[in-house]
């Protein structure tokens, strides 16, 4: 084989090289984004959660004493 030959060779794997690492840190870019998405979508639903919860039982409680307001008159 011939210098440039060999160095043609050397130059295309490494190319390859560099688009397989890349690629491998797009990969890993996403999977990092759809992880913070879905921890962000869950901490969401709990908040949301907890706050149905709160405000359910402040209206229990409200009930509750309207009720009994209504039943002594």
């Amino acid at each position: 084989m011939e210098q440039s030959e060999l160095e043609s060779k050397v130059h295309s794997l490494e190319t390859a090289l560099a688009v397989q690492e890349a690629t491998m840190a797009g990969a890993q870019a996403t999977q990092a984004a759809t992880q913070a998405g879905m921890t962000s979508t869950f901490g969401a639903t709990q908040a949301g959660t907890w706050s149905v919860m709160t405000v359910g039982s402040v209206a229990l409680v409200v009930g509750i004493f309207l009720g009994l307001a209504v039943a002594k008159d």
